[in-house]
């Protein structure tokens, strides 16, 4: 393969251009490129040229090919080019001294490597730029090849980056694998594509069978195109909490200011990516990625970067460009043998590569095997065809031949009888995941509490570090340097922190090797190292790392049956996390998992299961699963409550999570009883200054406001406010909480500059302590923005502002969650209110099916989303159609929540304006009355909700000519919009102009 570049233009200098070959293997592409690109810097013509000439062919006609063009030719030297066929060292040595030395004028050569080159190729002359600069290589390349070092240089735009200049951030791209073999026209054709894609769309998804070796493609894709990278990022993908905190921690390495909270900074690395800020060009991998779902809030986008998949899930086709990945061409297959096993010979390699279909990963370990032992190449076919292999009946084995499998137990055999300490730790591994391990945590278990077996671990750390490395060495594991650099910080690394990378078909054939009596003695050890690794703080946003490194290796080791205490504990803090880090689906799951073990040996009503619940009912009730939540919440009220004597903090707690439940489901006066009923004894069982009761009193006052006392909720939520700051600290986030309830009252009380002022400091406070994109800052802010809009601030930027936290909070919470849809309805009644109807029908009826679908058709949130609707009905001129929608909202809502409620009094506001508009003028002025006599009685006689009606009613009474009543009631009206909003706010203006007022639905859940 070559592609010809070409120099353009001339310099004012006298310049003699010459044309250059560049052979290289492509391993050392990289180098081949940077060489080329300085030499076309000096008005100088190339032609790359990816060399690695078929086994079969002389190596001496190779070589006079490349002097077919009549050009001098520079050959890349390394490791690696020496073991291009691979051919043995006789053949090198005699062409190197045959024609090569004939034709030594035609030949150049640079070094890459500090090993020692094979000597006759001093005939070459090769000039090394092992560990040297880019200037003084540069240098040394001209002087080389007799060119002039000051001839004037044209400038270059872009280009890659000097081979040994590292990128400026590179994120635990594993090792470079030196035995990497082929597979040079996969690698080509995915820098194409990727390259070659749509704007913005630069993603490419490597897929095929587990051990094909996509991991280990992407990785030499990673370091082969290097130069062309000012970041690279790899992100372990298999479990989506790992994905995610792993992608939030290319924040900091980019220097974006952001907190700790992991969709926060998920959201800046995007948009700083998408944006190419600070950097334009990237590369971020995702191993082991089969959630296709996820795909659309955490792939990246961007003009000039890159994001590559593993996955062996072929549903990313709907979603991304998929390259296929197959087993080895048998030439590559035979070449990887012999490179690793240098007794092999090509007949030999190639009957082992067909006894192993070729497939990457069982070529790996064979050749590891036959390197090992020097066992010949007849004996192992001959084992591996003779044994029995006990490893049949399994899917994730399907692919692989039965020599294959047998060859894993064959040297599982070998390795126990020289090195039985290496296997001790395969077996301890085993009882991990598959994928990331952090087998170090072993060191953190007091030596009494290890087996026999084990126990030498705590004072042999040279036979800790000589049993990996003889793992390594026969390819069942590979390490991982990530825990070792990030806990010694920059110091030693420690063994406590050392992982490995386990295949999990490794995984999977070592799992059926292992006896049951063995492999439970080890689970014990590792569900007790998961214990001792456990902060114990799942609500510290800075622990969530530690819980997404535990949280996989809690089923594989039994920790999910455990009877222990500790270990009981570490699951229930590892749920915790899923609930405080946003994830809901991986939490639910785990829940179910664990509610499923813990059955067979905990009573139903037991202090653990109702802990359980309540972690699980909070997740579900993140996730909108309200009724699910209602019925697990209710069953385990009950199940106490027939316990005769039931433990009255266990019935507190379980009355709670039931009463949240009653108010997700629209059951407000029956949530605000029991919450009252639950403060009550929360204060004589627990006292007043308990965490839990300050969140009980909470809890009430949020019934009231879901039932339009807002005055009582406020009361109560500024008696929690001052007793947080008091009892907690001002800036705890149970503090900033309250805050932000106490500014909700008030908007909802109609002080809206008040409940500006103090949301601003509110959301001030979040954005240091929690973050921008932590959820309750999201919703710290989304009550500013309303809080702006209600207090008539400049629409345009309050525009701007809800445009931008809708698509953060589809980021955080995904399109179709239900506080999305909130804000979507709250952004849709903007929207329409500045004249964009066919984007706010379009928002209301997406967040509309979301609440049919998540609280049912007949939750009062569902049905005063019809009175939306309406006003964009009326707004299109559709005056009948939205009549008919503003009065079944209206009946609808009166009929569950009573005629006394905000929102129906609102609802009774559009209804009247609906009526109006349709010339039911006394209809219209009878509701009006009668919705002000109610707005005054609920609200009070200056609450904007009753000079709304009042105004209302004004339209009405001129509508029907009766003006000495309407003036009286106007003027009233505009004194009174005056001295409570002001001269200038919108309301006001609006009366005055005698615009009829209209209310529109927030769809507030709290």
């Amino acid at each position: 393969m070559a592609a010809q570049r070409h120099s353009a233009g001339s310099g004012a200098v006298a310049h003699r251009s010459e044309h250059f070959v560049i052979a290289f293997p492509g391993y050392n592409r990289p180098w081949a490129s940077w060489i080329a690109r300085r030499l076309e810097a000096y008005r100088h013509t190339t032609t790359l040229h990816r060399w690695d000439p078929p086994r079969d062919e002389p190596l001496e006609s190779a070589f006079a090919d490349l002097l077919l063009s009549g050009s001098r030719v520079i050959l890349v030297l390394s490791d690696w080019f020496f073991q291009l066929g691979p051919r043995r060292e006789g053949e090198w040595n005699e062409v190197l001294r045959g024609y090569l030395r004939e034709n030594a004028d035609r030949f150049a050569a640079v070094s890459l490597t500090n090993r020692t080159l094979l000597p006759a190729t001093t005939v070459l002359q090769p000039v090394d730029l092992w560990s040297v600069g880019a200037e003084e290589a540069e240098w040394r390349l001209l002087t080389r090849l007799g060119l002039p070092t000051n001839a004037p240089e044209r400038t270059l735009g872009g280009g890659s980056r000097y081979p040994n200049d590292p990128p400026v951030v590179w994120g635990e791209v594993p090792l470079r694998n030196p035995r990497f073999t082929g597979r040079e026209d996969l690698l080509m054709e995915l820098q194409q594509r990727l390259t070659d894609a749509q704007h913005g769309m630069s993603a490419c998804a490597l897929v095929g069978m587990p051990g094909i070796g996509k991991s280990q493609l992407a990785a030499e894709y990673a370091h082969r195109f290097t130069p062309d990278y000012d970041v690279v990022w790899w992100i372990p993908s298999d479990l989506r909490g790992t994905l995610r905190e792993r992608y939030g921690e290319l924040a900091p390495e980019l220097g974006l200011s952001v907190g700790t909270e992991t969709g926060e900074r998920i959201r800046v690395v995007r948009e700083a990516l998408r944006r190419g800020d600070p950097y334009g060009r990237w590369l971020l991998v995702f191993d082991g990625w089969d959630d296709v779902e996820a795909a659309d809030v955490l792939l990246p986008q961007g003009y000039s970067g890159h994001a590559l998949i593993t996955s062996r899930n072929r549903n990313w086709g709907r979603t991304v460009d998929v390259l296929e990945v197959p087993g080895f061409q048998r030439y590559e297959s035979a070449a990887y043998l012999m490179r690793r096993a240098a007794h092999v010979t090509v007949g030999d390699a190639e009957r082992v590569a067909e006894e192993h279909w070729d497939v990457p990963l069982s070529l790996d370990q064979a050749a590891a095997l036959l390197d090992e032992t020097q066992m010949p190449v007849s004996e192992y076919l001959r084992m591996v065809r003779d044994t029995v292999t006990p490893l049949r009946g399994r899917a994730e084995l399907e692919g692989y031949s039965d020599s294959s499998l047998t060859s894993w137990s064959i040297m599982i055999n070998r390795l126990r009888a020289a090195q039985p300490r290496a296997v001790e730790l395969l077996t301890l591994a085993t009882c991990f995941a598959p994928g990331r391990i952090p087998i170090g945590l072993v060191h953190g278990v007091p030596q009494g509490d290890l087996p026999d077996r084990l126990s030498w671990i705590a004072d042999d750390p040279t036979g800790w570090s000589r049993a990996l490395d003889a793992l390594v060495n026969y390819s069942v594991i590979t390490r991982d340097s990530r825990g070792a650099a990030a806990a010694s910080s920059g110091g030693e690394p420690s063994p406590r922190h050392e992982t490995i990378h386990m295949h999990r078909l490794v995984h999977e054939v070592m799992g059926r090797l292992t006896t049951a009596e063995d492999r439970e003695t080890y689970r014990r050890v590792v569900r007790r190292l998961l214990a001792e690794a456990d902060p114990g703080q799942p609500l510290e946003a800075a622990q969530w790392p530690r819980y997404a490194e535990l949280l996989p290796h809690l089923e594989p080791s039994g920790a999910l049956s455990s009877t222990h205490a500790r270990v009981q504990a570490t699951v229930l803090n590892c749920l915790s996390y899923c609930l405080r880090a946003g994830e809901y689906v991986l939490g639910n799951q785990l829940a179910e998992r664990v509610r499923l073990r813990w059955s067979e040996f905990l009573e139903p009503g037991s202090r653990r299961m109702l802990e359980l619940t309540t972690q699980q009912g909070n997740i579900l009730r993140n996730m909108g699963h309200f009724r699910t939540a209602y019925e697990l919440d209710r069953s385990m009220l009950e199940r106490l409550r027939a316990a005769g004597q039931p433990d009255e903090n266990s019935l507190l707690t379980a009355r709670n999570s039931y009463a949240q439940d009653l108010h997700y489901l629209g059951q407000y006066e029956e949530s605000l009883q029991l919450q009252r009923e639950v403060l009550e004894t929360a204060l004589r069982v627990r006292g007043p200054e308990n965490y839990t009761t300050l969140t009980n009193r909470h809890n009430v006052a949020l019934a009231l406001r879901m039932l339009g006392r807002y005055a009582e909720a406020y009361e109560m939520d500024v008696e929690t406010l001052r007793l947080r700051e008091s009892l907690l600290r001002p800036r705890h986030a149970a503090t900033l909480f309250s805050g932000t309830a106490c500014a909700r009252d008030l908007r909802l009380m109609g002080r809206y500059r008040d409940a500006l002022a103090r949301q601003e400091l509110v959301v001030r406070l979040h954005l240091q302590v929690l973050g921008a994109q932590h959820p309750q800052t999201l919703a710290a802010r989304a009550n500013l923005v309303l809080c702006e809009r209600r207090a008539g601030g400049p629409h345009q930027e309050v525009g701007r502002v809800m445009a931008s936290l809708l698509e953060q909070y589809e980021q955080v919470y995904g399109a179709r969650h239900h506080q999305t849809a909130v804000f979507r309805t709250d952004y849709a009644n903007y929207l329409r209110e500045h004249g964009d109807l066919d984007l706010a029908r379009e928002y209301l009826e997406q967040a509309a099916a979301v609440f049919r679908d998540v609280l049912g058709p007949a939750h009062p949130i569902t049905t005063g989303m019809l009175s939306n609707a309406g006003l964009v009905l009326q707004a299109a001129g559709e005056r009948a159609e939205a009549m008919a929608v503003f009065e079944s909202a209206y009946a609808g809502l009166a009929a569950t929540l009573g005629y006394d409620h905000p929102w129906v009094l609102g609802c009774a506001l559009n209804a009247a304006r609906g009526r109006n508009f349709n010339d039911r003028l006394e209809d219209a002025a009878e509701l009006s009355r009668d919705t002000l006599r109610r707005s005054r009685r609920s609200l009070g006689e200056d609450h904007p909700m009753t000079l709304s009606a009042q105004t209302g009613l004004v339209a009405d009474l001129r509508s029907l000519r009766e003006r000495t009543e309407a003036d009286k009631q106007e003027d009233d009206a505009l004194q009174r919009l005056t001295r409570t909003l002001g001269a200038q706010h919108p309301h006001t203006l609006s009366a005055q102009r005698r615009v009829r007022p209209y209310w529109d639905l927030e769809a507030t859940m709290g």
